[in-house]
């Protein structure tokens, strides 16, 4: 009954619903990137971005005036309204930061040595104290407050000292990065794929090797070389090295796809007194243009979201920075912590690379796919 026409296996649904659920499982941190972009920084540790359409319960310490108190029959009081807005109510207060909401509005706490604290629902607070108050005393309260959307975030980051400079040093550092390693790797992929000479299989096995070996390893001994040859923390040593790091990608990705082209057309070339050069530059070189964009991809995907080799192979001066360091260094701060600014920093830096993405994604599973059948 499976192959009756008009009909469709059961397997079809399956994978159709599959591949729905994996959508949406990669797209759900994206969403939340992009909610929690919007909100303060004080909702977001307070809730989860799901919870964003809902007001949040937060806590709050406000200092109330010592100057303010009055004495009334034997007892300094001091009165007034800890709510800055109108229509927000108060869940708990309290009177010590160990214990911020120990208490219901209403209720009175004990605050030692004969201070007394009430607090109503509607913010009005009364404290009450013994011996004079000389200190500005602190009330902790927890109140709802509705959800706050807004674009400060993204004004922060656009407006922030030096982030157009920031932009053009990404610039400058992830066009030459893309170029120079796709130059490169293209004139060893048509050596390695189409010219007969000794030792190619061990050099095509080195390229093979050198995917595993992780970047970190040679990050140091990089350096060491560029600063004893002088050119140490500056942007010919960043090229360099995303070049080095990109090539074995690069020529792996290259030389599948040219020694899958079409031999007669390459012979018939060399018949008529074509060169290797002229082979390379006229015929596989138009024809690798799907491999070549699909590798331009990822390394420009790649050196624009890069942090770990911007930070060694460029001058720590702010001048210097890309849009990366500048967000990490200069925005973010040691800690990191401010999460509205990361999520919003983390959209403002992808749009970039979204373009460049959509743009020549049409060649991009051509080129990954390309030498895998015969």
């Amino acid at each position: 009954m499976d192959n009756i026409a008009g009909t469709k296996p059961a397997l079809v649904w399956v994978t159709r619903i599959s591949v729905i659920l994996l959508v949406l499982l990669w797209l759900l941190p994206t969403i939340g990137l992009l909610v929690s972009s919007f909100r303060d920084r004080d909702q977001i540790t307070a809730s989860g971005w799901w919870l964003a359409p809902f007001a949040v319960e937060q806590n709050f310490q406000f200092k109330a005036s010592a100057g303010n108190a009055v004495e009334e029959d034997g007892l300094f009081v001091l009165r007034g309204d800890i709510l800055p807005e109108d229509g927000a109510t108060i869940e708990r207060f309290g009177g010590t930061r160990s214990a911020p909401t120990a208490f219901a509005p209403g209720e009175t706490a004990d605050l030692r040595r004969d201070r007394f604290l009430t607090v109503q629902e509607n913010g009005d607070f009364v404290y009450t104290s013994a011996a004079e108050i000389t200190r500005d005393p602190n009330v902790y309260f927890s109140s709802e407050t509705p959800p706050d959307f807004s674009t400060d975030n993204y004004d922060t980051i656009l407006t922030s000292d030096n982030m157009d400079r920031a932009f053009i040093n990404t610039l400058t550092v992830t066009i030459p990065a893309t170029i120079i390693p796709i130059l490169i790797a293209a004139f060893a992929a048509y050596a390695l794929a189409w010219m007969d000479f000794k030792g190619r299989g061990l050099l095509i096995a080195g390229v093979v090797g050198l995917l595993v070996v992780p970047l970190q390893l040679a990050l140091v001994p990089l350096l060491q070389l560029h600063n004893a040859v002088g050119i140490g923390q500056s942007f010919l040593g960043i090229w360099l090295a995303h070049t080095g790091f990109g090539l074995p990608l690069a020529i792996y990705l290259l030389r599948n796809y040219m020694v899958g082209l079409p031999k007669d057309i390459i012979e018939s070339a060399k018949v008529d007194g074509a060169t290797d050069f002229q082979v390379f530059v006229k015929i596989v070189l138009p024809l690798s243009f799907p491999a070549l964009a699909s590798f331009a991809i990822f390394q420009f995907l790649w050196t624009w979201n890069d942090l770990l080799v911007a930070k060694v192979f460029l001058p720590s001066n702010s001048e210097s920075w890309v849009m990366t360091v500048k967000i990490a260094d200069d925005l973010l701060g040691s800690r990191g912590g401010d999460w509205g600014i990361l999520a919003a920093a983390a959209f403002v830096s992808i749009a970039v690379p979204l373009i460049v993405f959509f743009t020549m994604q049409r060649y991009l599973v051509r080129g990954l796919l390309a030498g895998s059948v015969k």
